[in-house]
């Protein structure tokens, strides 16, 4: 008998329990038990909710971990609506064309309607349905998402061309000693490959039965006393010797002494370096036999290939960066000077000549680098940020930032490409905003926008056709 007055006090404090969480909630329910049963005859319920009121809700009857039943929620047992806002107050003189599922999913309907959780679709009205493809998001969702806009400026776009190529010698600083008439080298300064030479330094002594006629013959006719003052019958002998390449300080030095030398000394032509030395101390040298090659190096040549896609972008004159593979952080400043008109045809690409300066002889004959070909237009151009293009293969395209959550795609003409930027030749114009992050997510919004439209006209002619064949059978 305790135990039954127990239980049946644990029921009624029970009932007092849940009645005051319904009335602290602003649901004025009465707790009866006569009231449910009498209620629930002959309705559907809408849901399921848990017993003991938490957020835990069911589309079909259900037991809680306790073994207690879930409690049907009746449409007349919805709390009553929150006083209207401005906002939809205004709402309520706007046409709504079609009704959204409220979680989103791709499922309109044109007209009133509950989805399986008892929630209510959502009105789309006239205005928040344009036309003209444009996309509007809610602070809250674009604030989520990172949306950010940038407006559109005119600016420099530099599109840097990049080749590989090798240094190679300025054909027109490179000089060789060959003698032209039959010779016999008697000494040899002390000057190998790779020496670094001036103009002037002496290089080697030779012996040469032509040199030593021709010097007899110009001396006899200059110290003469018959012809020696007058210039003109010394001038054929002085040319014989310029003829077989003798030096001219040598010529000038046998005019001054009246003496002619047994030997010639040859010297360097010009500064540089020796690229090659073929002269041996006793060996005879033919005519046209090259015994010391010189070049010099303090301009050089960066002979590059360029893609025969860029060849479009450069010109004679173009501002080029040189990197030497060898020297990491170092930089080279030059021009291009020669563009090869011929293109290879297994590689497709273009041999570009841009000569340097190379006053400390870092860059030497064969050393790869890499050129980077400045081909920016002085001229500003209207471009956009690379992350703001949307780009197809075939169509590209940007979203323009319009105000309060609106968004407009917009289809796009583009040109060059550099700097992280884009030229823009057709479709915006300067000052607008274009997005340039998260335009992926508001492209997916858009899409997503246009097949609930798609949905929303084809469950609207749907019905309009079944109104109508309602109508005939009545008829």
């Amino acid at each position: 008998m305790n135990t039954q007055r127990l239980l049946t006090a644990l029921a009624m404090m029970a009932g007092m329990a849940l009645g005051a969480i319904w009335y602290a909630k602003g649901e004025h329910w009465s707790v009866h038990a006569e009231a449910p049963a009498a209620a629930s005859a002959g309705r559907t319920p809408l849901y399921f909710r848990d017993p003991s009121g938490a957020a835990l809700w069911s589309a079909g009857p259900k037991k809680d971990e306790r073994g207690r039943d879930y409690l049907p929620v009746y449409d007349d047992d919805q709390p009553a609506p929150e006083p209207e806002k401005p906002k939809q107050q205004a709402d309520s003189s706007r046409k709504i064309i079609y009704y959204r599922n409220p979680m989103g999913l791709p499922d309109t309907s044109p007209v009133p309607k509950k989805d399986p959780m008892g929630m209510n679709y959502v009105p789309v009205y006239e205005g928040d349905d344009v036309d003209d493809g444009a996309v509007k998001l809610s602070p809250g969702k674009i604030q989520r998402t990172g949306v950010k806009s940038e407006p559109v400026e005119r600016r420099t776009v530099r599109v840097s061309v990049k080749a590989p190529g090798t240094i190679q010698l300025d054909e027109r600083r490179v000089s060789v000693i060959a003698m032209r008439a039959e010779s016999f080298v008697q000494k040899i300064a002390d000057v190998t490959t790779g020496s670094r030479v001036k103009a002037g330094q002496p290089l080697m002594d030779i012996y040469s039965s032509a040199v030593a006629s021709a010097a007899a013959e110009y001396l006899a006719t200059i110290t003469s006393r018959t012809v020696g003052g007058v210039e003109m019958y010394g001038r054929g002998s002085r040319q014989r010797l310029v003829n077989l390449d003798v030096p001219e300080s040598v010529i000038a030095e046998m005019e001054r002494t009246r003496v002619a030398p047994v030997t010639i000394r040859w010297s360097a032509p010009r500064d540089g370096i020796v690229l090659e030395r073929n002269a041996i101390e006793g060996m005879r040298a033919n005519p046209g036999d090259v015994l010391f090659r010189i070049a010099d190096t303090s301009v050089v040549w960066a002979l590059v290939d360029v893609a025969e896609r860029d060849l479009g972008n450069i010109a004679v004159g173009l501002p080029v960066t040189v990197r030497a593979r060898s020297f990491v952080g170092r930089t080279f400043a030059g021009k291009i000077a020669v563009v090869y008109p011929q293109v290879n045809r297994d590689t497709r690409t273009v041999r570009v000549r841009i000569e340097l300066a190379n006053p400390d002889a870092a860059l030497l004959p064969d050393m790869y680098v890499d050129a980077d070909i400045d081909t920016a237009d002085p001229a500003p151009v209207l471009a956009v940020p690379d992350s703001s293009v949307l780009d197809t293969g075939s169509r590209q395209a940007v979203l323009v930032d319009k105000g309060e959550g609106r968004f407009e795609p917009r289809e796009v003409k583009l040109g060059r490409r550099g700097g992280g930027y884009v030229e823009v030749r057709d479709g915006l114009a300067s000052g607008e905003a274009v997005v340039t992050s998260a335009n992926f997510l508001i492209d997916a919004e858009s899409n997503l926008k246009a097949a609930l439209k798609g949905f929303a006209e084809a469950g609207a002619s749907q019905s309009e056709g079944a109104s109508h064949s309602d109508m005939g059978e009545h008829k």
